[in-house]
């Protein structure tokens, strides 16, 4: 399971953010439990698709307003209606993710209870930082065209939709690395969903042994 805190950046200096966070996270879907506003500014949210826990985490970190940690591992069960009474070692990977996010360049961390599986955390968080980067490099250019093309429109439609040929599309998709992303981001997806079964497993073995 993939538990996802989020903490406001410099929330004293800056309109409030989280209720305005939270509708477009839950709007979007794939969580298993809704995201919810913890405690002031931070919300967190859980979800079991690793695809939709790297979309908010690549999100999170577009908007430059959030400080954000993934927990990896198993939850307590049953679950309970609502993040905030949730518990398990996830929820405190992601504690723990959110506190060294606050102290990285990218301000994103993932963490996992599973120490010992393949592939690591640390080989995670290895991709993600790279996809980040690749991300912070775009051109606003680069984001208008991306934010078309991805909710399904094909490159030709996008070049249309901004006034430009299809081939000043192709050159652009080209410079904001959108292929590269494309291919990176569904390659991590795979990646924290053969960690988090591998983690889910150690960690019922282990409860097995006890």
């Amino acid at each position: 399971m993939f538990v996802i805190t989020a903490d406001q950046v410099n929330s004293r200096g800056t309109s409030d953010q989280v209720a305005a966070t939270l509708d477009e996270l839950n709007r979007a879907g794939g969580l298993t439990l809704a995201a919810e506003r913890t405690a002031g500014d931070e919300l967190q949210l859980v979800t079991a698709d690793a695809g939709t826990a790297l979309r908010v985490l690549l999100e999170l970190s577009r908007s430059e307003q959030w400080s954000t940690g993934c927990g990896i591992g198993p939850v307590d069960l049953p679950l309970p209606r609502s993040t905030r009474e949730a518990s398990g070692d996830a929820f405190i990977a992601a504690r723990t993710a959110i506190d060294r996010a606050k102290k990285r360049a990218t301000r994103t961390a993932i963490v996992s209870v599973g120490s010992d599986v393949a592939p690591s955390a640390s080989d995670l968080q290895a991709v993600l930082d790279l996809l980040l980067h690749l991300r912070e490099r775009r051109s606003a250019e680069g984001w208008e065209l991306y934010d078309l093309v991805r909710h399904g429109r094909s490159q030709a439609d996008a070049a249309a939709r901004l006034g430009i040929t299809p081939q000043a599309a192709s050159k652009r998709a080209q410079a904001a690395h959108l292929r590269a992303e494309a291919e990176a981001t569904v390659a991590l997806a795979r990646l924290m969903e053969a960690h988090d079964a591998s983690a889910s497993a150690a960690a019922s073995a282990d409860t097995d042994k006890g």
